[in-house]
């Protein structure tokens, strides 16, 4: 048996601080530079976290996916064949981009730059073993025996790449506690661990990973991404495992993926989930890639370029942002969503600046309380005049716009009961007697061993996945849970005598889901908040193409803050953009906002009862 570097095994002492307190801030290399980014540019990075926005809470740099990817022609997101692994089939950097791994050190050298800095230094690592590992056969650190790798769970968009081990074997426990020692002793703080979570779910190495982080001598913040599919149900599996956990696809600078969080986030805050019960301390949810905030006006990569293609160059950074300071502004502090700039700091503008450092959105961000979306607004444009007020069953805002029933395929839990409701008919699985109905019918094309692969009736070359095969971004994810069909394990389903159809590759069940859909896109949203002075924050988000007045009652707020009762006329109002005071006339707030733009509000308000 070969040991090497052990890390002691420890229990936790009453005294070390809790980890994730607050939603945890920091910069991600990703939307700059993809997977190529060096040593050096890396640095250049974190000595700037250090000197401008250290003081403001920022203090995780981390260094995105495959550093260990040698940069070489033929070398891309899904290729096989070009990572640098040690001896026992774990990865190591890539020692033309990290010279300083020369001698074996790993990233030893470059955390203690970073810790030299006042920072906390993170990675992003993939799931389970590299295929490259498993091709090589290498043999397992502290294990004399063991295939651990699971070829029929391939990473769904880097099949290539990475595979899942099997954890009910000791020597895949072993591999897994092998690969988190490693980064403990290298001196990680961070770790992302990607294409576990969401439509990838693998509650098996999570579990194990997180009983091993407990264990470590130095604490380790957990991530989970990515997001895709992400239920509150599902989340609810994993909060106090991890500290962090994607609820959304990635995000590029698009409004679309802007947009599409209001839903997702309104769902999980009703859940309760805004810093619940984490892995030694509290847990948060991200809304993009990775986490918060990635895209605002700094320079970063393409789209085109960071996907996986053997066409792309991935150098960067190339750009600056499509979307504008109005679209960037407000709404993940709202949420007490962790943030994690994404853009070329080397490059930063004194608008981005000011928007990372604003200390209203940063005061929210750490310290709010009983934030929620707030259903009671009123708006009005140009056109026409609505009363939105949420609807408690549905979710959706009542206006006067018409409505018709959509039925949309997702994904859940199979403990979910809403995973229960499949049949058999025919040549058709209908959900909850659906066939007549359901636009989205699926009828099985192929069936090997009892497992059935499902495709649209109105598209037979087009079949129900259970996960996806490239990372897509949270507007496309819209379009559907359909892909062309192909054998593959993550186009596999079983019909259960139960009635649930399980995918075979993410262990997730189908679920169809009926909701009111606007014929009219767009309408307005508001959140609301408590500070720890009292005082109340209130946003204002028009999500229509034009610009729009939205108001609220002070009366109404008291509907959703507990012990809450406002005297007549006892509020102040400052809207924090414009940095006006606001006149609260017939004890209502009101703002004219520009399309795709927010107002924020601090009230200062005197409850009924005191003087």
């Amino acid at each position: 048996m070969v040991s090497c570097f052990r890390v002691s095994a420890k229990t936790l002492s009453n005294e070390e601080p809790e980890r994730a307190s607050f939603p945890p801030r920091g910069w991600n290399s990703y939307d700059s530079f993809s997977w190529i980014v060096s040593e050096k540019k890396f640095l250049q990075n974190a000595q700037i976290i250090s000197e401008r926005l250290h003081a403001y809470g920022y203090e995780y740099v981390v260094v995105d996916f495959l550093w260990y990817r040698r940069k070489v022609k033929g070398a891309y997101t899904d290729s096989q064949g070009f990572d640098v692994i040690d001896k026992w089939g774990r990865m190591v950097p890539d020692p033309d981009r990290w010279p300083s791994f020369a001698g074996g050190k790993g990233f030893t050298e470059v955390a203690n730059k970073v810790h030299g800095m006042g920072l906390k230094y993170g990675i992003h690592v993939m799931r389970g073993i590299s295929t490259q590992a498993v091709n090589a056969n290498t043999p397992i650190l502290d294990t004399t025996t063991g295939d651990i790798g699971v070829k029929e769970r391939a990473c769904a968009w880097m099949s290539q790449g990475f595979m899942s081990v099997d954890t009910k074997l000791g020597a895949g426990r072993a591999f897994l506690r092998s690969l988190y020692e490693q980064y403990a002793e290298w001196g990680v703080d961070f770790v992302k661990h990607d294409s576990v979570f969401g439509a990838d779910l693998d509650i098996n190495e999570i579990s194990v990973v997180s009983e091993v982080l407990k264990q470590l001598d130095r604490p380790i913040l957990y991530s989970l991404s990515p997001g895709t599919s992400v239920t509150p149900a599902m989340a609810k599996d994993v909060s106090g495992l991890a500290n962090m956990y994607r609820i959304t696809a990635d995000d590029w600078d698009s409004w679309g993926d802007v947009a599409s969080h209001f839903d997702v986030t309104r769902d999980f805050s009703t859940a309760n989930m805004i810093g619940a019960k984490g892995l030694l301390g509290n847990s948060f949810e991200c809304q993009t890639g990775p986490c918060t905030q990635m895209c605002i006006t700094s320079m970063f990569t393409n789209k085109e370029l960071a996907i996986p293609s053997p066409w792309s160059s991935n150098d960067g950074p190339h750009r600056t942002s499509n979307l504008n300071a109005d679209e960037q502004r407000t709404q993940w502090s709202m949420a007490k969503s962790p943030l994690m700039f994404g853009g070329d700091l080397r490059k930063l503008d004194e608008t981005t600046y000011n928007l990372l450092t604003n200390p209203i959105l940063l005061e929210i961000n750490s310290f709010s309380s009983n934030n929620m979306e707030f259903p009671y607004i009123t708006s009005a444009n140009g056109f026409k005049s609505k009363n939105d007020v949420l609807d408690s069953q549905s979710g959706r805002y009542l206006t006067d716009v018409s409505t018709s029933d959509t039925h949309v395929l997702s994904l859940t839990s199979c403990t979910n009961s809403k995973a229960i409701g499949w049949s058999h008919k025919h040549v058709y699985c209908c959900f909850t007697n659906m066939c007549s109905r359901f636009e989205f019918v699926v009828s099985h094309k192929q069936q090997s061993q009892g497992k059935l692969q499902l495709f649209a009736t109105d598209r037979m070359d087009f079949c129900l996945w259970g996960s996806p095969n490239q990372k897509l971004t949270s507007k496309e994810l819209k379009s559907g849970a359909f892909a062309p069909c192909r054998w593959h394990t993550n186009r596999m389903w079983e019909l259960s005598v139960n009635g649930t159809l399980a995918n075979n590759y993410s262990g997730l069940c189908a679920t169809v889901n009926s909701i009111k859909a606007e014929v009219r896109p767009g309408g307005t949203r508001s959140w609301i908040a408590t500070g720890r002075k009292g005082e109340i924050y209130v946003a204002f988000f028009n999500l229509n193409p034009e610009r729009t007045v939205i108001s609220a009652k002070i009366s109404d707020m008291a509907k959703v803050l507990p012990g809450k009762n406002f005297n007549r006329n006892s509020c102040q109002c400052k809207e924090v953009w414009s940095g006006n005071d606001i006149k609260v006339r017939k004890q209502t707030i009101s703002r004219g906002v520009n399309a795709h733009g927010c107002a924020l509000f601090v009230l200062k308000c005197k409850l009924a009862g005191l003087i």
